[in-house]
């Protein structure tokens, strides 16, 4: 399964970013897109997933244009596409996470943990994250299953959003329930800083940096 992902993802890299990577036939990439999604899936999904690349390339050019409007040592937006591990992980993430809504199984997993070993960035299918989501640097940085992360948030190297602790049912077993932060939009954290459970950041706030935080943080806050 990971060489079909391998290449779901160079096809979908060249579908969502022709004009910085070139595209000699949209088309013949699209069948073989919507042929690599039936063969890890079925026709049903495979369809589903090719109605949601358009979707999925808009916010990916967001989150191009959030590294270039926060780092003054972008030089061009070709230079994020083929240079920033942020960009690189999105692109997993936001194929990972339309394929998990559409409950294909194992594959969302292995894309995300694809781009984290490459980048040194995990961020589990399951997270929801808005547009225009920037990752300075990047590595270190964990994004837990149920976080939610608003537009316009911005973290750096080493930030955690994990949980705090599990509820367990009557044979021991951890139980799914939203245990990771929400980060409202605006939201910047700075390197190396924690929050855990479900708290929630207020939007317009700024978290600095080596930073503990378990608890609710007010909108417009300086924590």
């Amino acid at each position: 399964m990971e060489e079909l992902l391998t290449r779901l993802i160079a096809l979908m890299r060249r579908t969502v970013f022709p004009e910085y990577l070139g595209q000699e036939d949209r088309a013949l990439d699209l069948m073989r897109i919507r042929n690599v999604v039936r063969n890890i899936s079925d026709d049903k999904k495979a369809d589903a997933f090719m109605e949601r690349i358009p979707e999925i390339s808009r916010l990916l050019h967001t989150d191009v244009e959030a590294i270039a409007e926060n780092d003054p040592a972008v030089e061009d937006r070709t230079e994020v596409v083929l240079c920033y591990p942020s960009i690189r992980v999105m692109l997993h993430y936001r194929t990972a996470h339309e394929l998990l809504l559409l409950e294909v199984p194992v594959a969302p997993r292995l894309l995300t943990e694809m781009a984290h070993s490459a980048t040194g960035i995990d961020i589990h299918p399951g997270a929801q994250i808005g547009e225009y989501f920037a990752i300075d640097h990047g590595t270190g940085v964990v994004i837990g299953a149920t976080s939610i992360i608003g537009n316009h948030v911005m973290l750096y190297q080493g930030v955690t959003l994990g949980a705090k602790n599990f509820k367990y049912d009557s044979d021991g077993r951890p139980i799914d329930l939203p245990r990771h932060p929400v980060l409202e939009d605006n939201v910047t954290v700075y390197a190396n800083t924690t929050i855990l459970g479900r708290v929630t950041i207020g939007h317009d706030t700024v978290v600095g940096g080596n930073v503990w935080l378990t608890h609710d943080v007010p909108p417009r806050s300086r924590s």
